[in-house]
Parts: C-alpha cells; structure tokens; sequence
C-alpha cells in the first residue's frame, strides 16, 4: 500500500506536537521530540511557543536556566539544541564518533590548524577534553572567552616545540584575537560536548556562558545502552518514514557512523512504498501512517529553524525547488507560512521603536478569514515577544 504525501505530513505534524499544543507544563516532551535548535538565539523558544500551552518567554527560560529541566549543549550537526536534562544519554552521547569514523561536518574545518600544528585529530582532542576539567570548578561567560581558557589549560600539556606554533596568530577569523591553538580548540567542542564535557550554563548579560555539566545540573542523568537507538527512533517519529542518508544528513555525521546508529534500531523497522520511493519507519508507526486520513487544514507561522524544517526530503512540504531556496538559506533564514504542512509563504518580523513589523510573501492566496487568522497568529507572536504589532504587510 502506498503511503501517501500527505500522510506523512499529518503524521509529521502530530509527532512535533503541531496539530494541537501540548498541555501547558510539558515542555519537556516538546522539547525532547528531536531536540530544538538554538540559532539564531532565540529560535528554541519560538519553537516551544508553537508546540506547548502557555509556554511564555519566562516560563521557557526559567526551565532552562533556573529548574534546568532542559539543558542547551551543542548536539546534532554541532549546533546549540535544548532538550530535556534527563535526555542527555539520547542527544549527546550517541553523537561521539568511534574509532575509525570520519570527523563531524563542523570539524573537517580544522585540517589548516592541525596541518599548521604538525598534529593529528586522535592526537588533539584527548588535550581538550583534559582541559575541559577546568570547567567542574568554574563557569566561562562568552564563546570566544572559552576557547582561550582551554587553549591555555592545553599548552602546558604540548610537546614544548609546538607551543609557539599554538600561540601564533589564527588562520581563521581575526588573527588580532584568536591564537591557533584557540582556533583548533573551537573545533573540538563539539566533540567534547558529546562527551559530557562542556554544556551552555545560562546567560551573562548578552554572553552564552559555559561550564561542566555536572556543575550545572548537580547529578548527570544515568546513562543509556540505547541511547543511539533512541535517538534513531526519535528521527523516525518525527521525519519518518526516512532513510539512513537523510538520518545522516540530520545529524551530521559521517556516512559510516549514520550507518552504525541506523542498523541499531533496524530490527525496529519495515520498508514501506511512499510517493517518494522506497523509504523506513518503525514497525509501531505503520498502521498509522496507513491509515492515512486528512491532514487539517491549518495555518501556523514557524519560526526560522523549527525542527518541523529540517528535513532532507524537502519536496513532501514544498515542491517548488527554487521556493526551496527562499526558506533554506545559507544565513538568515525566514520563518514560513504552513498550510495543512505545507510551506506556502515565508515570513519575517522586525523591532522598530518598541513594536514589532511583519511581512509576509504568500505563495499561495488566502481566503477572507485565512487572512483574518493569519493576522491573529502574527498577534500572538508579538505578544509572545512582549512587543505590539505595527503592521503586519501580507503580499499576494
């Protein structure tokens, strides 16, 4: 039987908690469906804001950084994600590469400095994650301050005819402020990350800061054996049905350790014939992406970056493959205008003296009371950010 499109975009939508928002209080199992990411700043909380009742800006930010049942660590793909505490044995720990596996996408970049250095990456990042250790006594307030720290605390432990070589002046970015040994130290934090090294530890004025996670959390959660395999399962009831390539663009991990997680979690999965090809999901999720049924025919405005986006099979949520290229950027992404869980416009917001500005390009026209709910959604967005509405312009 064929599953079709708009199956698995009904399915899709129930499993990131879009159909209808979670009862107020379950940040947690919004959050933790795949984890949400934090970049630009800001774009976790507009997420949550869409998937849980009530979820206003202090709500969200009093979980993360005071009760700290949600953690922000860099995870999939290397970006700043937030997700439960307790899941940390799901979105860390399957992420750290074993022996013989590729570097992540984000530090095949670091090639110039461990050429520059004479080094090679096995031999490097066990110093960092030494140097990591500072962190159980003390928190580092911004990014660029962090990787000084651990390049300083990773000198003493070089062979003495390369510590010159770490203390010179950047290949990368601005040479005036970053040493190379703080260049190579900025690559392997993602790694350390994924070993429980290194996790965001709130915020100081504008400054991330970071530190250790047992200093922030108090206790680390127990560890998992199948953790990996929870973590396949989690891309499956969000993007399934799917494929070990799209699971491997996901993460960002090499070919060989996406293969390593997927066939984990095979005995899990069928084949099923999509109008797409051929593609897998969990045995558990078959009849329902079967049954089928229509999706609701909902507007919702997605901020930049929702996880409902970040999928490889682009086409199921919008066909138009130069459209494509308005909402998948390579910075600065728009938010996106769903219809029934297809994208039908992108969208964009703006403070100006106090109020909020939108726009939206609709690819697709509106009728009278779509438009009248479109408005209304953009109302409760600013409210969401605390600013009135200005004016919200909608072309088409």
């Amino acid at each position: 039987m064929m599953i079709t499109a708009e199956a698995i975009r009904g399915f899709r939508l129930r499993a990131h908690h879009l159909d209808r928002r979670l009862p107020a209080g379950e940040l947690c199992s919004g959050a933790g469906a795949c984890g949400v990411q934090n970049s630009p700043p800001g774009a976790w909380e507009t997420a949550l804001f869409l998937r849980v009742e009530g979820a206003a800006q202090e709500t969200l930010r009093r979980a993360l950084w005071e009760e700290r049942v949600l953690l922000q660590a860099w995870s999939i793909r290397g970006v700043p994600l937030v997700f439960p505490a307790a899941d940390m044995p799901v979105f860390l720990a399957p992420l750290a590469a074993e022996a013989g596996e590729e570097p992540w996408i984000y530090t095949r970049g670091i090639t110039a400095a461990l050429d520059f250095l004479g080094m090679d990456f096995d031999q490097l990042l066990p110093l960092v994650k030494a140097a990591c250790g500072a962190l159980e006594e003390y928190t580092v307030v911004g990014k660029e301050e962090l990787d000084r720290v651990l390049a300083e605390r990773v000198r003493p432990l070089l062979p003495p005819e390369k510590r010159a070589l770490w203390d010179a002046p950047s290949l990368y970015g601005r040479p005036d402020r970053q040493t190379m040994g703080g260049a190579a130290v900025s690559f392997l934090l993602r790694p350390c990350s994924f070993s429980s090294l290194v996790v965001f530890g709130g915020r100081e004025g504008t400054s991330p800061a970071f530190t250790a996670p047992r200093r922030w959390l108090g206790q680390l959660p127990p560890p998992r054996a199948d953790g990996g395999r929870e973590l396949v399962r989690r891309f499956l009831r969000c993007y399934g049905p799917s494929t070990v390539g799209c699971f491997q663009q996901w993460l960002g991990s090499s070919p060989r350790q996406a293969k390593r997680l997927w066939q984990a979690a095979g005995e899990e999965m069928e084949p099923v014939e999509t109008e797409l090809g051929r593609r897998y999901a969990l045995a558990q999720d078959i009849p329902e992406l079967r049954a089928g049924g229509a999706t609701e025919d909902r507007l919702l405005l997605l901020g930049p970056h929702d996880p409902y986006l970040d999928l490889r099979d682009r086409a199921l949520i919008l066909a138009d493959k130069g459209r494509c290229r308005e909402v998948w950027q390579t910075v600065s992404n728009p938010g996106t205008v769903l219809r029934a869980g297809r994208v039908i416009g992108v969208w964009r917001a703006r403070a100006a003296g106090g109020k909020l500005e939108l726009s939206a390009s609709l690819w697709e026209p509106l009728r009278p009371e779509e438009r009248r709910q479109l408005a209304e959604l953009g109302e409760a967005y600013a409210a969401f950010r605390q600013l009135p509405v200005k004016k919200f312009d909608m072309d088409l």
